[in-house]
């Protein structure tokens, strides 16, 4: 089964048409990048377990090797330099605009009548929520998404068998800095293949296949190496409930449908039309691709399949919810769908092509709204938490963290995951190293009144206090 070819709805119908530069689609995304992350540029969210990436601290990265299988990002961890949070979360965000620029021209070509649509394809790419959710760990992922847009970018220069060729190594990489950041790559191989066909999907399948299963194994073998262990065993923290028979793989059933609504809501932001009028438009974008273009329609719905079957595997055996971000793939794909349909229809259909395009451009216009929202809603905590490395400055005695800091209203609207959050955020404001008080660092002495022999060496407490249902740091 192939498309039918030259065919003027299908983006590589003209080999010899108009070529036209690539740099105003991928400038135009850059600028659309920068506008839409501007609240968090100057001073960006950092959560607390990508610190140790700012800081260069492989020591405090270590750990996740074992239980996440993130050798890359360790690898990146032992670099020794280090570079402002501003500087790297503007590289980060550039890379994600590069990969969505490069991903629309090789899926929906080069030509004069194809810019609209690869411009409006990039801009639904840019602005996906699991890319939002997922930036603000910036410098824990510089590398693996680096590695992602180069794939992206190569699929423009490279002859169709070098590019797929690629696929393995990139896969068994990017495998160690994102679990699902493969996936992405798949969704390159998928779309941007001029030449579809039912072999040469199986092929292409069949390939990542065993690029991912090479990926496990590698992973698995360092594991063996440096922790003794041949695999990846689950954090506790995570409370998973590993499958051992069919039971309990049964009984993991609702932790599926529990990732794939936390996925849907989130990306429509919790408004539940919204999360209709993507499964209709995925709908529709589906029926219009298998009228038009029914083996292109097949090479994106087969890469979104094998994705969300890896979702689904990982629910079900290892026993954990999946978060939204890891979801980023079936964002693109979906995007690429509605790009398409749109596309498809414009030529085909002049009142239903503008219906396409006004629905495309009303969820780029509001999601990139709702995206600086997203980033403007960590600013208290970081004015908040800068006024807090002020005064930290002027003490010179020692200093711990006590209470939960999870309770600050700052803290609550921006998220925060972990106490540690603030220990890390004034290192990096003011280098000064604030242990937790549980965390066995420091001696706290909180039994100790003020002023007693036996509390004279205790350090400065921040303490969280909570008093008529607001809770604030005192210096005690």
């Amino acid at each position: 089964m192939t498309d039918p070819a030259n065919t003027s709805a299908f983006p590589h119908a003209s080999a010899d048409a108009n070529r036209q530069s690539v740099i105003p689609i991928i400038l135009m995304t850059l600028l659309a990048v920068f506008v839409i992350s501007a609240p968090n540029l100057i001073d960006p969210m950092i959560r607390f377990d990508d610190y140790p990436a700012f800081f260069a601290d492989p020591t405090g990265y270590w750990v996740k090797t074992k239980d996440e299988g993130r050798w890359l990002n360790y690898w990146w961890h032992l670099r020794g330099v280090t570079t402002p949070a501003w500087l790297n979360f503007a590289a980060y965000e550039m890379l994600w605009a590069l990969f969505a620029a490069f991903f629309a021209i090789a899926a929906l070509g080069k030509t004069h009548a194809s810019a609209w649509f690869a411009t409006v394809l990039a801009l639904l790419i840019l602005i996906a929520p699991p890319a939002t959710l997922i930036s603000v760990w910036f410098n824990t992922l510089l590398p693996g998404l680096a590695l992602v847009a180069l794939y992206a970018g190569l699929s423009l220069k490279l002859s169709r068998r070098m590019h797929r060729a690629l696929l393995v190594p990139f896969t068994v990489l990017t495998f160690m800095a994102y679990t699902t950041y493969p996936l992405l790559l798949l969704a390159v191989a998928v779309a941007c293949n001029q030449r579809r066909s039912l072999s040469d999907l199986i092929g292409l399948l069949a390939l990542f296949t065993a690029s991912f299963v090479l990926a496990v194994l590698c992973v698995y073998t360092l594991n063996l190496s440096a922790h003794g262990v041949f695999g990846v065993p689950v954090a506790e923290w995570r409370n998973a409930t590993p499958a051992t028979d069919m039971a309990s793989l049964v009984a993991n059933l609702p932790l599926v449908a529990q990732s794939f609504s936390d996925f849907m809501f989130r990306s429509s932001f919790d408004f539940t039309p919204t999360v209709y009028f993507h499964l209709g438009f995925l709908v529709l974008g589906t029926l219009v691709l298998a009228r038009h273009a029914p083996c292109e329609a097949l090479y994106l719905h087969a890469g979104l399949v094998t994705g969300l079957t890896l979702i689904v595997v990982q629910n079900l055996k290892m026993g954990l919810i999946v978060p939204p971000r890891a979801f980023l793939f079936a964002w693109v794909l979906y995007a690429v769908l509605i790009a398409r349909a749109a596309q498809i229809l414009t030529a085909h259909s002049g009142f239903a092509g503008r219906m396409a395009r006004n629905a495309v451009l009303l969820i780029i216009g509001s999601y990139m709204l709702q995206t600086a929202k997203q980033y403007y809603s960590y600013r208290d905590w970081q004015a908040y938490t800068r006024d807090l490395g002020e005064t930290v400055q002027t003490i010179d005695a020692p200093m711990a963290i006590s209470g939960d800091i999870r309770t600050l209203p700052t803290a609550r609207k921006a998220f925060i995951q972990d106490n540690r959050a603030l220990s890390f955020r004034l290192r990096q404001l003011t280098g000064k190293l604030i242990p937790l008080c549980d965390s066995g660092q420091s001696q706290c002495c909180l039994e100790s009144p003020k002023g007693s022999a036996a509390g004279t060496d205790c350090p400065t407490i921040l303490r969280a206090v909570t008093q008529n249902g607001t809770t604030r740091i005192i210096f005690d």
